[in-house]
């Protein structure tokens, strides 16, 4: 048989260009994913006390794209679900992004009084200052909240989760850890914000739902390539593995999870809480809390970063420094000459940090404007 598409992986970028081509276009796809579920780091389960686990960490999904929000609502109902996380910091579990209630948390009462009212007189009408920005002021209160803030949870986080220290990351990185002018204790400030109701894996299942699409799963397209026809392939894998390392393995950051059950109705506060200076994991992440599952037990996950090992665990993130995106151009030249033939999306294809509703509008983008058009 001949396929219209090959597209490698089931996360998020394949499922949904799967369910437009397949919807808008009625052309026959063959979905293959490398392990034994659809979904990518999306998957979640259902476990035997009535949590869903999110096997390769939390995720929240939250989006300020009506576009994305409406399409992904197609196929999932949605549990209202706003992140709200805590630090521990000098014994004490502070909101973070930090903000004023943060402030009012670690600072006696005048004088975070006094950091609030200079905060509100230096950056007028904005809501987000980015920690390193802020360091910038020359106000020496100002700069010493900056210090703080930097020192206590900025830092030992970023390293923790990078491997690497705030300097030698993209400004893209420090930007994503502001401190926030308002009381707002809220991670996302996005207007669309919650879980689906029966989980990511079942909202993937729904996309994929229709005659036009096969899907094989422990199925790695090195080992099929040279058997199955097909026009057009959409890959969602690892840049640097498709063209067979050519210049060099592009360097990924991985994660390790410590589950948990316990016998108790809660563990903790929140559904995540981070830890960025003390112990080796980054956050504990309470799974119940996303769903208000009625249990009488409870799951936790510990989450470890890591370097990305080829063959031993998973490649999460791709590392946003300068060196590693001039590494990169020289295998977008690489796909450059494939003329189309071959469609690259996704955090590991574009060698790019995207969030899920980022994969989702990417996707998008590609199939109205090329794939629909030829």
């Amino acid at each position: 048989m001949k396929y219209d598409f090959l597209i490698v992986g089931s996360g998020l970028a394949g499922s949904t260009l799967a369910e437009r081509i397949a919807n808008k276009l009625d052309k026959k796809i063959l979905l293959i994913e490398k392990r034994e579920h659809i979904g990518g780091n999306c998957y979640d389960y259902l476990n035997e006390y009535n949590i869903y686990i999110h096997k390769y960490g939390p995720h929240i999904f939250h989006t300020m794209n009506k576009k994305v929000w409406d399409y992904a609502s197609k196929f999932t109902e949605w549990i209202n679900f706003e992140l709200k996380v805590l630090a521990v910091i000098k014994d004490k579990k502070v909101p973070v992004p930090f903000n004023f209630n943060s402030i009012d948390m670690i600072f006696p009462p005048k004088y975070a009084k006094k950091l609030q009212e200079l905060l509100i007189l230096h950056y007028r009408n904005v809501k987000k200052i980015p920690i390193l920005k802020l360091r910038e002021t020359n106000n020496p209160e100002l700069k010493k909240l900056a210090d703080f803030i930097y020192d206590n949870i900025f830092y030992g986080y970023t390293t923790k989760q990078w491997g690497l220290s705030p300097l030698e990351l993209d400004s893209s990185v420090t930007s994503r850890v502001p401190i926030v002018l308002s009381r707002d204790d809220r991670y996302f400030h996005d207007p669309y914000q919650g879980i689906p109701k029966f989980g990511y894996t079942q909202m993937i299942e729904n996309m994929l739902k229709h005659k036009n699409i096969e899907i094989t799963t422990n199925t790695d397209f090195k080992d099929i390539i040279e058997n199955v026809k097909f026009n057009k392939m959409i890959y969602t894998g690892k840049v640097d593995e498709f063209f067979d390392y050519l210049h060099g393995e592009l360097p990924y950051r991985s994660l390790r999870f410590e589950f948990k059950d316990l016998k108790t109705e809660t563990f903790q506060e929140r559904a995540i809480i981070n830890y960025p200076n003390d112990f080796n994991y980054t956050r504990i992440t309470e799974f119940k809390h996303f769903t208000e599952a009625k249990t009488e037990f409870t799951t936790i996950a510990y989450e470890y970063p890591e370097s990305y090992i080829k063959g031993y665990n998973e490649p999460y993130y791709p590392i946003p420094r300068q060196t590693n995106h001039e590494q990169f151009s020289k295998y977008q030249i690489e796909i450059n000459k494939l003329n189309n033939t071959v469609y690259f999306i996704g955090r590991l294809a574009d060698y790019k940090y995207y969030n899920m509703d980022q994969t989702i509008g990417a996707a998008l983008l590609l199939f109205e404007k090329k794939i629909s058009k030829e």
